[in-house]
C-alpha cells in the first residue's frame, strides 16, 4: 500500500507529465496552425487575383485587387471538415469566382469522390460553386468537377461522369445540362479565345482523340484521328489552329521491364477550318527526350509572336523551350543547371513566369525563386533573390503586377505581389500570422554527403539549441519520389506539414535531417531517373543508409539513437531501413508506406499466364520482391509505429495491413495508428495534428528513454 508521500510524489509526477503533454500539443498546434495558400490565380484582364487559404482545416477563398491589393475573405466555411478547395478561377470580366469544394485532388484514384473524415452521416458531395468577386453567398452549380469558365464570362463547362456538361453563370434559375455525349472518358477542356468552340480529349483506352465541339447542331470535329494517344490541346491566339501532343498508342511487342525505355512524344498543329494536321516537332530519341515527368508535364502553350512553348528534359534539365509554329528548331529559353516548374503564361502571351531552383546564392539549388523569361528569346530573370522562397507566380491581366507565394525558413507561406517592372515585394494577409511563433523555428542548414556509389546527396539539417552534447537524431524521408525538400517552407501542403513536423521534433530536442535521395527532382535528369531504382533494385535506399551513417559519424549525435520516418514513398524507404539496417536505425515511423512492390507491378506480372511476356518478366518480378520491405522482415528488429488512413487514395491501406501481420508474426514491437475515413493528405487538420503528436511521442519513448 502506497504512503501519503508516495502518492504525493506520484500525483505530482502525473501532473508534470500531463502539463508536458498539453504543452507539447499546444506547441504543435502553434507551429502547424499557419494558413496555407493554394490555387493562386489571376483574371485575364484587370488586376484581380484570388487564392484559397487552409486555416487549420477551414478552407476559404480570398481575393485582392490592384492597386492596393487589400486581401478580402469571400467565403465563410467555418468547420475543420476536410473539404478542400480546387480549380479556383476568375471569369474574364472579373465578376465571378468559380471553384470546386470537396474531393482529394492529387490522389492516384478517386480524386473526385467525396471525403468524409468528420464522419458526417450525409457527407458533402464534390461540387462546383460560383460566387461574385465582390462578395455574396456561394451558389452551387452542380455536383461535378473540373470547371472551365467561358471567355464570354457567361457560362462554364465541367465534367460529370466523365462527360461534358454546361451551366449558366448569369441565370441563377437555370439547371445544368449535358453539352454533348461521346465515347470514352472526356477531359482537358479548352475554350477557344472567343468562346465559340471547345476543344477536349476523348480518352479511349489504348488511344485518344482531340475533339472540337461547336454547338448542338454541328457534328463534333475530330482532329487527325489515329492509332495514337493525342492530348494537351491548346488554341492559337486567333483561334484558327490547335497545338497538341501525340504519343504512340498502346500495344506492341512486350519490351524489357528492367531496361529504361524511351517514351517518345511529338508536337502537332492542326488547322481548324481545313482539319489538316502536321508534325511540328519530334522529341529526341534519347531517355532525356522522353515525356517529361515534372510539374505540369509538357507545359504546352501557344504564346504570342507565333511561338509555341513547352518543357523538356532533353538537355539533362527540365527546361523551357520555344518554337515557331512553322519551324522545327526550338530555342532553349532557360539554359543552366536548374529546373523550371509551376509555369504560367502571361495574359498577353509574351512572358512565361515560373519557379526555379537557381539564383545568385549557391544554396538556391535547394530553394525556389520566382522567375520570368520572354517566350521568344533566352534570358532568365530572377524576380526575388535572397534566402527566402517564392513559387507559383502569375501575371495580372493588365500586365502591371506579378503575384506569387512567398515564404522563408521561419515565416510560413503568404500571397505576395510586386510590380511587373520589379520592385519591393508586398506580403498579403500578414495579419493572419501576427501570433505565429516565427522565433521558435530554426533555420535549416544545407548538408551534403556521399552515397556508397559516389553520388552526392543533398539534405537539410534542423539543429536544436542546448541539450546534451550528443543528441538523438531523426531522418525525414520525403515521398513522391519526384520531390525535393527545401531550405524553408515547402510549396506543397503535404510537405509543409512535414516541415512543421521537423521543426516540432527539433524543438523537442531531436536533430532532424531531410534526405533528397535519387529519384527526386532539382538535380538533373540522371538523378531524377536513376538506374536500378524503385522496384528495379531500390538503389535510392543507398542514399538513406548513407544519411544514417553520416549522422552516426557526427560528434553531436548519439549514434545509438537514430530514428527515421516518412510518408508514402518515404514510408517505403523507412520500412526498408528498419528491415535491412535495424542496427543503424533504432526506431521508425512508417506513414502510409508501400511495402510490397510486386502488387500491381505491371500487366506482365499480374498476368503471369500470358503467352507473350516481357523477356525479363520473371527476373523483374524477383527484383521487385527483393526491392520490397516485406522481403526484409526476417532481419527487422527495430520498433516501429505504422500510421495509415483507411480512405487513402494514393497507397492502398492493405499495404500496411499486410506488413502489420508479418511484423506481429516475427515478434517485432509494433504500434499502430489508423486514421478512419481520412485520405493520404490529412484533409482534416486535427488528424494532421494527431499524426505529428503520435510521431513525437513514439520517438521520445524509443530514443529518449
Amino acid at each position: 500500500m502506497k504512503t501519503f508521500l508516495q502518492l504525493s510524489v506520484y500525483f505530482t509526477a502525473l501532473l508534470f507529465v500531463t502539463i508536458s503533454v498539453i504543452a507539447q500539443e499546444s506547441e504543435l498546434t502553434a507551429i502547424k496552425g499557419y494558413p496555407f495558400p493554394t490555387g493562386l490565380t489571376s483574371s485575364s484582364s484587370g488586376s484581380k487575383i484570388a487564392w484559397a487559404f487552409d486555416m487549420q482545416g477551414k478552407r476559404n477563398v480570398f481575393v485582392a485587387e490592384g492597386p492596393d491589393f487589400s486581401p478580402r475573405q469571400v467565403t465563410n466555411y467555418d468547420k475543420d471538415d476536410g473539404q478542400e478547395i480546387t480549380s479556383l478561377s476568375i471569369s474574364a470580366d472579373g465578376n465571378w469566382l468559380v471553384f470546386v469544394r470537396g474531393g482529394d485532388h492529387g490522389s492516384n484514384w478517386g480524386d473526385d469522390e467525396p471525403v468524409n473524415p468528420g464522419f458526417s452521416p450525409f457527407p458533402d458531395k464534390v461540387a462546383i460553386y460560383a460566387v461574385p468577386f465582390d462578395g455574396g453567398e456561394p451558389r452551387m452549380i452542380a455536383e461535378a468537377d473540373y470547371p472551365v469558365i467561358s471567355p464570354k464570362s457567361d457560362m462554364i463547362v465541367f465534367l460529370r461522369n466523365n462527360q461534358v456538361w454546361s451551366a449558366s453563370l448569369l441565370d441563377t434559375e437555370s439547371k445544368p445540362e449535358s453539352l454533348f455525349q461521346t465515347r470514352g472518358r472526356v477531359g482537358s477542356l479548352e475554350w477557344s479565345p472567343d468562346g465559340s468552340k471547345l476543344a477536349f480529349v476523348a480518352f479511349r483506352g489504348d488511344h485518344s482523340f482531340i475533339g472540337v465541339y461547336t454547338n448542338s447542331e454541328t457534328p463534333i470535329q475530330w482532329i487527325s484521328p489515329s492509332f495514337n494517344r493525342d492530348s494537351n490541346p491548346g488554341w492559337s491566339p486567333n483561334g484558327s489552329k490547335l497545338v497538341f501532343v501525340r504519343r504512340p498508342g498502346g500495344g506492341g511487342t512486350p519490351d524489357s521491364i528492367l531496361v529504361r525505355n524511351i517514351r517518345p512524344w511529338e508536337i502537332w498543329t492542326a488547322d481548324i477550318n481545313s482539319g489538316e494536321a502536321s508534325l511540328l516537332w519530334k522529341s529526341p530519341n534519347t531517355p532525356e527526350g522522353s515525356t517529361p515527368t515534372t510539374h505540369g508535364g509538357y507545359n504546352l502553350r501557344w504564346a504570342a509572336n507565333n511561338r509555341i512553348t513547352f518543357l523538356s528534359y532533353m538537355d539533362g534539365w527540365p527546361h523551357l523551350y520555344s518554337i515557331n509554329s512553322s519551324s522545327d528548331n526550338p530555342i532553349l529559353l532557360t539554359p543552366g543547371n536548374f529546373m523550371a516548374e509551376h509555369i504560367s503564361l502571361s495574359p498577353d502571351g509574351r512572358w512565361l513566369v515560373f519557379s526555379t531552383n537557381t539564383g545568385p546564392d549557391k544554396l538556391d539549388l535547394d530553394r525556389r525563386h520566382a522567375a520570368r523569361v520572354a517566350v521568344d528569346k533566352p534570358g532568365v530573370e530572377i524576380l526575388v533573390a535572397g534566402n527566402g522562397l517564392e513559387w507559383a507566380p502569375v501575371i495580372t491581366g493588365d500586365g502591371n503586377t506579378i503575384a506569387m507565394i512567398s515564404a522563408t525558413a521561419q515565416r510560413p507561406p503568404l500571397p505576395a505581389v510586386m510590380p511587373a517592372n520589379k520592385g519591393k515585394l508586398k506580403l498579403l494577409s500578414e495579419n493572419l500570422i501576427s501570433n505565429y511563433p516565427t522565433n521558435k523555428l530554426v533555420t535549416p542548414t544545407q548538408i551534403t554527403f556521399q552515397s556508397e556509389d559516389g553520388l552526392t546527396i543533398h539534405g537539410q539539417m534542423f539543429t536544436p539549441e542546448g541539450g546534451p552534447a550528443k543528441k538523438p537524431a531523426i531522418i525525414y524521408v520525403h515521398g513522391g519520389p519526384p520531390r525535393q525538400m527545401l531550405l524553408g517552407w515547402h510549396y506543397s501542403d503535404y510537405y509543409s506539414n512535414a516541415y512543421a513536423y521537423n521543426q516540432y521534433l527539433c524543438s523537442r530536442g531531436f536533430i532532424v535531417i531531410t534526405v533528397n535521395y535519387r529519384l527526386g527532382i532539382g538535380y538533373g535528369y540522371k538523378f531524377h531517373q536513376a538506374d536500378n531504382a524503385g522496384s528495379a533494385g531500390a538503389s535510392e535506399y543507398k542514399d538513406i543508409k548513407a544519411a544514417g551513417e553520416w549522422l552516426s559519424r557526427q560528434s553531436f549525435v548519439d549514434a545509438s539513437k537514430i530514428g527515421i520516418y516518412g510518408g508514402s514513398y518515404g514510408g517505403y524507404l523507412t520500412a526498408m531501413a528498419l528491415g535491412r539496417d535495424s542496427q543503424l536505425f533504432a526506431a521508425g515511423v512508417d506513414i502510409h508506406g508501400v511495402h510490397d512492390r510486386t502488387v500491381n507491378r505491371t500487366l506482365n506480372l499480374i498476368m503471369p499466364d500470358s503467352y507473350e511476356r516481357a523477356p525479363d518478366a520473371n527476373l523483374a518480378s524477383k527484383i521487385a520482391w527483393e526491392s520490397s520491405p516485406v522481403s526484409d522482415v526476417k532481419t527487422w528488429t527495430s520498433p516501429v509505429l505504422i500510421i495509415h488512413a483507411d480512405d487513402d487514395r494514393n497507397v492502398q491501406f492493405s499495404q500496411s495491413t499486410d506488413l502489420v501481420q508479418r511484423l506481429h508474426a516475427k515478434g517485432v514491437y509494433v504500434e499502430t495508428l489508423v486514421v478512419v475515413d481520412d485520405t493520404h493528405h490529412w484533409m482534416k487538420f486535427s488528424n494532421a495534428l494527431k499524426v505529428g503528436e503520435e510521431t513525437l511521442a513514439f520517438f521520445r519513448k524509443q530514443l529518449m528513454k
